[in-house]
């Protein structure tokens, strides 16, 4: 059943971020080709955040407390479900594969995984900044062999008491302090600019 959920959410996830993306940066299209690109990246946020969090509160959590089935971070081999950390990085690869040129990840200043580390100057002072102001997403112009992309760095919140225990007590944690409503890092959206 969990396949079920998780199939629904990303096909959810794909719908709604091909178009408003497609629409954007299209420069022949109509009214919402003038949507300035943080417009569009809040936009972007706001269904990822929402597919997130759904997933985590109302799929994630009460199957784990009534047992039904586990969450791993081996989801695929012991028939599991994907944390929600891969649960996003699940839907962002099926979004790229719309060839709209969305991408969308979570880092952090205490990855359980090194890959989730910033990488870039650019991430490495959107996460400074979001964990300074949690309410204010850093943004900016990107340049790269690809062209021109738009990126900004949300702040990425505790949401779960589910999602804070596992990061407290994980194994690779950094960090075992978090609280709910704290930032625990913070998601990067990019998108290519006309």
């Amino acid at each position: 059943m969990h396949r079920v959920f998780s199939r629904i959410a990303i096909m959810a996830t794909i719908t709604a971020l091909a178009v408003p993306i497609a629409s954007a940066v299209d420069n022949n299209a109509r009214g919402p080709a003038s949507t300035p690109p943080k417009v569009v990246a809040d936009f972007l946020h706001a269904v990822i955040m929402a597919h997130r969090n759904f997933y985590t509160i109302h799929i994630v959590n009460p199957l784990l407390q009534e047992g039904i089935v586990d969450v791993s971070e081996d989801w695929r081999a012991k028939n599991a479900l994907p944390l929600p950390v891969q649960f996003l990085q699940e839907t962002s690869a099926m979004a790229e594969l719309t060839n709209v040129g969305v991408h969308y990840h979570l880092i952090s200043q205490w990855p359980i995984n090194k890959a989730n580390a910033p990488v870039t100057e650019f991430e490495r002072r959107g996460l400074e900044a979001v964990q300074a102001h949690p309410t204010q997403p850093y943004s900016g112009t990107l340049e790269g062999s690809s062209g021109r992309r738009f990126g900004t760095v949300y702040a990425d919140l505790a949401v779960t008491r589910v999602c804070i225990d596992c990061h407290n007590t994980h194994r690779n944690s950094p960090r075992s302090d978090f609280n709910v409503g704290d930032v625990m890092g913070g998601l990067v959206i990019s998108f290519p600019l006309p």
